[in-house]
């Protein structure tokens, strides 16, 4: 049968609306894409010129002395974040199992509301209480307190996600492994969680790589320190506090080592990312 002149009308119409609306996302895409490319771009071209082998194995040098580099303070970032992740992991993990289990109980309530309120939170008010909670009583600042800090950020977030991921887990799964008689804690943990845990792994690195870059509530905690120091009760550098301090000084070397931490912390987030994509790349899925 041959179409008539309407129907090719018809169809050349969708056409043209279905290419024009490729177009329009595609452009929506890279609007959304260039700033991030843009940074990404000046970042490099302002920091890869500056590091060098001394960037990674000295401290910095004392005032008006050129050279050194930013050891101690890529090796705080990494204690920093290590203990706050041992902090906030399980805690935000288990919170947001028991809201995914029991989300209309009167704890679970409350559990999401606090998650909520402190996901708004300035993270320098955060700094603040932190300050007040744990770097007044130990009577100085210090590694724990920054890590305390950074995981009370922490904990809200991987919570939330945790939960949003369980939920995405079809109750099926949950039957089945309940009527084989397998305990309600144990489904949770061998069945739900295993089954969610590609999700939960994308939101967890999401929260490292929030409270990699977190200043404000460091400057109120573990405070910044010039020298080697691995000791958690005592004053720690981290590479966002250093890059804050070296970026508003006036030496034109330490403004050179700031762009230079700038863009090795950049590379420190995006490989944790790309990391744990790898990683769970085989997980279990969620079935369809």
């Amino acid at each position: 049968m041959i179409p008539s002149n309407s129907d090719v009308s018809r169809q050349f119409r969708r056409k043209l609306k279905s290419d024009l609306m490729i177009g329009m996302t595609a452009f929506a895409t890279m609007l959304a894409l260039a700033p991030l490319f843009l940074v990404l771009g000046y970042l490099v071209s302002k920091g890869a010129s500056s590091l060098n082998l001394d960037f990674f194995i000295r401290t910095p040098k004392p005032v008006g002395e050129q050279g050194g580099g930013m050891a101690n303070a890529i090796v705080g970032t990494f204690e920093l974040v290590g203990i706050a992740c041992l902090v906030g992991i399980p805690i935000g993990i288990g919170a947001g199992l028991y809201l995914a289990e029991h989300p209309l109980s009167t704890l679970g309530r409350a559990i999401r509301f606090a998650a909520d309120i402190t996901m708004g939170v300035p993270s320098i008010v955060i700094g603040i209480f932190a300050y007040a909670v744990v770097v007044r009583p130990m009577h100085g600042f210090s590694a724990l307190a920054g890590s305390f800090a950074l995981a009370v950020i922490m904990i809200p977030l991987v919570t939330r996600t945790t939960e949003e991921m369980v939920k995405l887990v079809p109750r099926e799964l949950r039957e089945a492994a309940l009527a084989l008689g397998v305990p309600r804690w144990r489904t949770s943990l061998s069945v739900v969680v295993r089954t969610a845990m590609a999700g939960i792994a994308t939101g967890v690195i999401l929260a490292i790589a929030r409270i990699t870059g977190e200043t404000a509530p460091l400057l109120f905690t573990a405070f910044g320190n010039q020298f080697w120091s691995i000791s958690v009760t005592h004053p720690i550098a981290a590479l966002t506090v250093q890059v804050y301090a070296f970026a508003i000084s006036p030496f034109a070397d330490w403004q050179r080592q700031a762009w230079a931490g700038a863009l090795v912390l950049t590379c420190i987030v995006l490989t944790l990312e790309i990391g744990v994509r790898w990683m769970t790349s085989g997980s279990a899925r969620v079935p369809r």
